[in-house]
Parts: structure tokens; C-alpha cells; sequence
């Protein structure tokens, strides 16, 4: 097949329309929306949202940003530290409890579990992706994301 103006390679366009099957592409959209709010950059010292760097501690969701929360290790994590969550409960929640994997007590980690979001507690880095992933489908995530930790 000689590629024309509607395959890949060529102005790097990708079929469109009745096209799009006879090239056997899926079309991905890019998330470009600046009312969004994206993780764009990890390192154990801050955390890029819209390419902004946070070098502490934040919770974030796609429509809105906490960028100072006072959590630094999940030995301060409390229910109270997670009422700016509550207010507004996500479908879901992601911890992420800094450079590794670290759960609550067994007390709080119960009492979290029985809050109306749905939670997932990972190392920081695994947090950042997982939430773009969630927010790409258009869910309802909230993460809580311990920087420095």
C-alpha cells in the first residue's frame, strides 16, 4: 500500500472518517483542556501540575487544586486532613503516600475505607499516572499526593 494523506507517517495525520477503519487506526484524543488539571511531572521532590512545580505536599482533582496540604508522611494523615475531599466526595480516591507504597494504622485505613469514594493507596509516582489515566476517562478522581515523603 502506498501511503497517501490520510495515513500515518505522511503529515502525521491520522484516517479520518470512513477511512479511519480501512487503516485499521483507533484515534486517541490528546487531552489539551486548561480547565483540566494534569499531572505533567513527577520526581520525589515535587509534583508538575499544568507545568506548574509543587514541591509539597497537594490533593488535586480536575476541576480543582488544594496546593498546600500539611500532609508530609501518612503517620499525619487523618480524616480531618481529607475533609477538603469530603466536602465534594470523588468516585474515587488515590493516596499517594510518597516514594513508596505506606498504609494507614489498620484503624484509619478502615475508617477510610468506609467513606463514599472508592480508594487506592500507591507510591506517589504510581498516584500521578494512575489519576491522568482516571481523569482521561472523564471519572470523578481526587488524589492526595504526599510529596517529599
Amino acid at each position: 500500500m502506498t501511503p497517501d494523506a490520510n495515513t500515518r507517517g505522511v503529515r502525521g495525520r491520522l484516517p479520518q472518517g470512513a477511512d479511519a477503519g480501512r487503516f485499521g487506526f483507533m484515534q486517541f484524543t490528546q487531552i489539551t483542556d486548561a480547565e483540566q488539571n494534569m499531572i505533567t511531572g513527577y520526581a520525589p521532590d515535587h509534583v508538575a501540575v499544568n507545568g506548574v512545580r509543587y514541591a509539597h505536599s497537594l490533593i488535586l482533582r480536575p476541576d480543582r487544586l488544594l496546593p498546600s496540604w500539611p500532609v508530609t508522611d501518612v503517620g499525619a494523615l487523618s480524616l480531618d486532613t481529607l475533609a477538603w475531599v469530603h466536602a465534594n466526595p470523588p468516585e474515587i480516591l488515590l493516596l499517594g503516600t510518597g516514594q513508596r507504597q505506606t498504609f494507614p494504622e489498620r484503624a484509619l485505613w478502615r475508617e477510610l475505607r468506609a467513606q463514599p469514594w472508592g480508594l487506592e493507596i500507591m507510591d506517589t509516582a504510581a498516584a500521578c499516572r494512575t489519576y491522568n489515566l482516571i481523569m482521561a476517562e472523564g471519572r470523578m478522581v481526587a488524589a492526595a499526593l504526599i510529596v517529599g515523603g
